[in-house]
């Protein structure tokens, strides 16, 4: 009688491998592409991949000067939330503002309190108007519960803590002062996503709520359609 063998499916080191094989084979092909149309179907492979090592070969897509292909590749990190945190920020882009801008887009709608610092220097010192923009936006819509905890007693499982840190409010005051910088910058759009940012922080921060609606009642602006947007903000939080 010949000895029975473990179907692969059953064999979770041999699948692991094959997986393995295979994200590394789509990273290859996104790599190697001969041709942006060659490039987007690589991109669409990789996107579907469930394991985490195709998350830095995706970020890398923004800097490919291939609009279509970053947008897919976006999507894609963005869908791993918490994962893609760390390399979007360890893989910003210093010298081409069109993938820190996919990056900085990447980091406002996961909105984690792991990007506070780099959402918050963007915002205020970043030359590109796009990726400003961007990290106001992530100010704005931060997801507290997630920002890193220094508290000892935190569930050492964890990096985050579900209660309010004693940094929390002093993280919120922080960026309370960079939205409310933009509001004085020579552009427009910049000041603009200031205030959408400072309205976004005002529903999510209650405690800032009545400080947020002072400043921008208090605000002096000289743009008809940043005027319309402080008079929208002020009025959905009264």
């Amino acid at each position: 009688m010949s000895k029975a063998t473990t179907p692969p499916e059953a064999n979770p080191e041999a699948s692991a491998e094959a997986n393995q094989a295979q994200v590394q084979a789509q990273i290859q092909a996104v790599e190697q592409a001969q041709s942006p149309e060659a490039l987007m179907v690589a991109v669409q492979n990789l996107a579907t991949s469930q394991s985490a090592a195709a998350i830095p070969a995706l970020i890398a897509v923004f800097g490919y000067n291939n609009p279509a292909a970053a947008a897919i590749a976006l999507r894609a990190v963005i869908g791993w939330q918490e994962a893609a945190v760390a390399p979007l920020i360890a893989q910003l882009d210093e010298y081409n503002y069109g993938a820190r801008a996919y990056s900085m887009r990447a980091l406002a709608t996961i909105a984690s309190g792991q990007s506070l610092e780099v959402l918050i220097n963007a915002a205020t010192n970043d030359f590109a108007p796009s990726v400003r923009r961007a990290a106001a936006k992530g100010l704005g819509n931060l997801r507290w519960e997630t920002l890193p905890s220094n508290d000892p007693n935190t569930n050492p499982k964890s990096n985050f803590s579900a209660d309010p840190s004693p940094d929390q409010g002093e993280a919120q005051r922080r960026v309370f002062a960079a939205l409310s910088s933009l509001c004085t910058d020579g552009d427009w759009s910049i000041r603009y996503a200031g205030v959408a940012g400072l309205q976004a922080l005002a529903t999510r921060v209650k405690e800032l709520e009545q400080t947020v609606v002072d400043f921008l009642n208090q605000h002096q602006e000289s743009d008809r359609s940043v005027r319309a947007r402080i008079q929208w903000a002020v009025n959905s939080e009264q």
